[in-house]
């Protein structure tokens, strides 16, 4: 029986990979194909796919080899230099050529189990000493994810990407993986919430103490390593919500001068508008919630960077879980292939409503970095690619006559969030810092008059048209 007409059930064989482990999937009716290729260590492999171009066929396992027993020596090319541009690499990248997952299938399985099994002791031993490789626990990996992952560090031009649940809990493990018990870090002022209660409620439980800065004060970031041992500076660029941009390339040069690290939230970016790693930044996070994902129906987030460092993260994940489900990573990577495509018209959309917002009466500021106004904005066009779907602004008024407006408003949904196809709007001094009195709130420069417009897909024309005319009811 040749290899293109074996018939059989779907079975799974662990596949060898240089970063990660995969699955092999053999389903009824397809020829394997075999294809030689090369990896970025320069080691010559072979590697199973359905790549057409090839004139050699594999025969499919046998029966007593379809589980746990079965090694593939090989590793795929992670390389991907046949993607030039970021919106194939969204489609393609550890798709088209080196899945793991072997179906003729142009989408993803997603292989929802939390076990895998090994045929005999043997094959256990062999794995826990490194001469053959599988998943052994959901926890620790699984095929589907290690897709995603592999789509992820191609687009941000990372050696290893490592995906949990949440943003949240994305940045919470990265803080506890890398930056060690007494230590220190440097942040800056304007940031998500919740990150900021995690820096100052959580982090001196473990002795961690920080510095906060302004977004731009590169002398108070010079003082802070100057005095203190710092292990790592963290921010957001843009952040959250008032779109402050740091320099990425300069605090780079700084930190690893003193030997700390640095780390880049780029959600409001994403890795289409801005790529941190490529800058001189050491890791990259993102709440793939956002735009990654694209759809408002799934969170997740995500971490980039070296071999070296993903493993400590992923070391630690492993002891405080945050798993992302295997339909979780299923949903990002639908919602990837679509990134370019949504923040192209986001980007463009967001611009051309901030420049409507600024020459409007009932508008006194808004924030955007694409605007002259901003305060980085050459900055921001330096190491931006497009500026974000994101504007803030200021009503000439109180928190009343804001209220009006945003309640005015007919296509974009109160909602917290950002990045999806659908716009959302809302007044962070109710929808993130309602719980604090006023002037609380005043001392991180949360003003009751400030909206947050988060741009989707609909049309800019219909979108103008609803802005204007909430703002004519006020």
């Amino acid at each position: 029986m040749s290899a293109c007409d074996f018939s059989a059930a779907f079975t799974t064989t662990p596949f060898r990979h240089l970063s990660s482990t995969s699955y092999l999937t053999t389903s009824s009716k397809f020829c394997l194909k075999q294809q030689r290729h090369v990896s970025k260590r320069g080691v010559r492999i072979a590697a199973s796919s359905l790549w057409p171009n090839t004139d050699s066929t594999v025969s499919p396992p046998s029966p007593a080899e379809s589980n746990g027993a079965l090694e593939v020596n090989g590793a795929v090319d992670k390389s991907y230099s046949f993607l030039k541009g970021d919106g194939s690499k969204t489609v393609h990248a550890a798709e088209r050529l080196g899945r793991g997952i072997v179906t003729d299938a142009i989408t993803t399985p997603v292989v929802n189990t939390s076990v895998y099994f090994f045929k005999k002791t043997a094959d256990l031993i062999d794995w826990k000493e490194k001469r053959q490789f599988s998943y052994e626990y959901g926890r620790y990996g699984n095929p589907t994810t290690t897709v995603l992952e592999e789509k992820m560090s191609a687009l941000e031009g990372a050696e290893s990407t490592l995906f949990l649940a949440s943003g949240m809990c994305t940045s919470s493990v990265m803080f506890l993986a890398l930056v060690p018990a007494g230590g220190h870090i440097v942040t800056t002022t304007d940031c998500y919430r919740r990150t900021r209660i995690f820096i100052a409620n959580m982090l001196p439980k473990m002795g961690i103490t920080a510095t906060i800065i302004d977004p731009a004060d590169v002398d108070a970031l010079e003082a802070a390593l100057e005095n203190n041992k710092v292990s790592l500076f963290f921010t957001e660029t843009p952040t959250n919500p008032f779109q402050r941009c740091v320099d990425i390339k300069l605090v780079s040069e700084l930190c690893h001068r003193k030997g700390a690290l640095v780390c880049i939230d780029g959600t409001f970016a994403t890795p289409i508008n801005q790529k941190p790693l490529s800058l001189g930044a050491d890791l990259v996070v993102n709440s793939a919630t956002k735009y990654i994902a694209g759809h408002h129906d799934v969170l997740a987030g995500c971490i980039s960077g070296s071999e070296k460092l993903i493993s400590k993260v992923r070391s630690f994940h492993f002891i405080l879980g945050g798993t992302l489900s295997p339909s979780s990573a299923y949903l990002v990577i639908r919602g990837m292939k679509t990134l370019q495509l949504r923040v192209q018209h986001q980007n463009s959309t967001a611009l051309k409503l901030a420049k409507l917002l600024e020459t409007h009466p009932k508008v006194t500021r808004v924030y955007y970095p694409g605007l002259p106004s901003h305060p980085e904005y050459a900055l921001a066009k330096r190491q931006m690619f497009g500026f974000g779907g994101v504007v803030c602004f200021d009503i000439d008024g109180d928190i009343m006559r804001t209220i009006k407006f945003v309640d005015a408003l007919k296509i974009p949904y109160i909602a917290p969030s950002f990045g999806g196809v659908e716009s959302v709007v809302n007044q962070p001094a109710i929808m993130s810092y309602w719980d604090l009195p006023r002037k609380e709130r005043e001392k991180y420069r949360i003003w009751d008059n400030t909206v947050r417009l988060c741009v989707g897909v609909e049309d800019y024309e219909d979108l103008k048209n609803d802005i204007l005319q909430a703002l004519e009811v006020i």
